[in-house]
């Protein structure tokens, strides 16, 4: 990057540069290895966004207390994430660097997501404490392991892709994490259009929604055996001659509080953004069934026929943005290493209005308006700030530095959660309203994505 800038403190000139010019390009079919795992991946992570909520409701949980359950996922995400980045930064052996996590992480993640859907058949009772408690641990391992699933998978493109790629290869990993969005939201839809009962007796989860899980955790775990098996890390020496790095320097271990307190100004910057963004997509998680139930079958009754519809139909919705997603991630794929900041406010834009307008919807028909443009600003969140922020990046603690901003896109998840419990009443218990807050959000964080500067921060000689 050509941006100057003056250090006021210090009274050196500084610039921001790239520094992986000298990574070779690799070809499409290592590419497709490095992203193919998130196929599986976020067909766990979608079923858990799409289904959650109506999971819970149909066990007995309170409407009030959603935000409880979405406040354990991020928390996992806080906690794992750091400290599996700064392991992996120190991790090499004959499998790789980071992918012996993902090899240990996907057989488990594929049993343990399985756990949420037997919620209501294992006889813990309609509502009761202990129905809640197993609900509550299925989805904190569920989240877990697919956590150690997802990470070495973005940390990947970080050490290997160079600038000039990195925009198409996390538009390919966007585009199978939204395949993989895609087939987890429309199975219960498509088994109850072959026959199989979308609604079961009062606690117990539908078969529609069981088997949808089934098949991801058969998904996720042949996606992830693929990547491990497919993909040729870098070696060390490698590694730090495209990186510019010192050899031994990048064996040091560095605390994550001093990486914190040395972290580039992007990694603030888009945080910032995270923010907004995030509180936003935790909405769209939590409320969206219960706005299509009550604008478009207008019920709130969980056990009624029409709200189990509506959660079919926030799956079509949620294949619907995904859709949305993969169309525009394959143009982003083309767009210039400069631009990314102008298709990242354009993105959140876009999506911040879907969602002001999904507030207001009455018919199916303009719901798949008002998704199709959140997918848009779907795509943008979950691609462009890690383009960013691996840009900024100079090789060291890459690992860890990915990690720990997972944390500023869990925190304003657990922000939202909590936020729920005041602003859910405040708004009459209106689940479409949550979703104006969210639109709102996403607008606010357009205005921020012009602060951020991208790029690797040097002295001048």
């Amino acid at each position: 990057m050509d941006k100057s800038r003056s250090n006021s403190k210090q009274k050196v000139e500084t610039k921001q540069v790239d520094l992986d010019t000298g990574m070779p390009d690799l070809p499409k079919k290592e590419l497709f290895a490095i992203t193919f795992a998130f196929l599986g991946i976020n067909m766990a992570f979608s079923l858990q966004s799409s289904q959650m909520s109506r999971i819970c409701q149909t066990i007995g949980a309170n409407p009030n207390n959603l935000g409880f359950f979405f406040i354990f996922p991020p928390l996992m995400g806080m906690i794992v994430q750091p400290i599996m980045g700064k392991m992996s930064d120190r991790t090499w052996n004959r499998f790789g660097r980071r992918l012996p996590y993902l090899l240990f992480g996907t057989p488990i993640a594929a049993l343990v997501l399985i756990m949420l859907p037997f919620s209501g058949s294992l006889g813990f009772g309609y509502g009761s404490m202990a129905a809640m408690i197993y609900a509550a641990a299925a989805v904190c391992l569920m989240d877990l392991f697919s956590n150690i699933c997802m990470q070495p998978s973005r940390m990947i493109v970080g050490d290997m892709v160079n600038n000039k790629q990195k925009n198409f290869a996390w538009s390919w990993q966007q585009v199978f994490s939204n395949g993989g969005g895609i087939l987890a939201t429309i199975l219960p839809f498509i088994f109850t259009m072959f026959g199989m009962s979308n609604t079961a007796k009062r606690g117990v989860v539908p078969n529609t929604v069981i088997w949808s899980y089934l098949c991801a955790a058969a998904v996720l775990l042949f996606t992830g055996l693929w990547t491990v098996f497919n993909v040729k890390e870098y070696d060390p020496e490698t590694y730090a001659k495209y990186h510019h790095i010192d050899p031994e320097e990048q064996n040091k271990s560095v605390s994550l509080w001093k990486l914190i307190k040395t972290a580039p100004r992007a990694f603030w910057e888009i945080n910032l953004v995270q923010l907004f963004s995030w509180f936003a997509i935790m909405y769209v998680w939590t409320y969206t069934t219960g706005t299509c139930a009550r604008n478009i079958w207008h019920t709130s009754d969980v056990t009624s026929a029409g709200y189990q519809a509506a959660g079919n139909w926030y799956g079509i919705l949620t294949a619907v943005y995904s859709i949305a997603g993969i169309v525009w991630g394959l143009i982003y794929a083309h767009a210039k290493a400069g631009s990314r900041k102008k298709w990242y406010t354009f993105g959140m834009i876009v999506g911040g209005l879907g969602l002001v307008w999904m507030t207001f919807v009455t018919t199916k028909t303009t719901s798949i308006i008002a998704m199709i443009m959140f997918g848009i600003g779907n795509f943008s969140i979950n691609t462009i700030p890690f383009t960013l922020l691996t840009s900024s990046l100079n090789g060291k603690n890459e690992g860890a530095y990915l990690g720990l901003f997972n944390v500023g896109i869990c925190v304003p998840q657990i922000v939202a959660s909590l936020c729920s419990f005041f602003l859910f009443p405040l708004v009459g218990h209106n689940q479409p309203m949550m979703l104006l807050l969210g639109g709102i959000s996403l607008l606010i964080g357009a205005l921020a994505v012009q602060a951020i500067h991208e790029g690797v921060t040097v002295k001048e000689a």
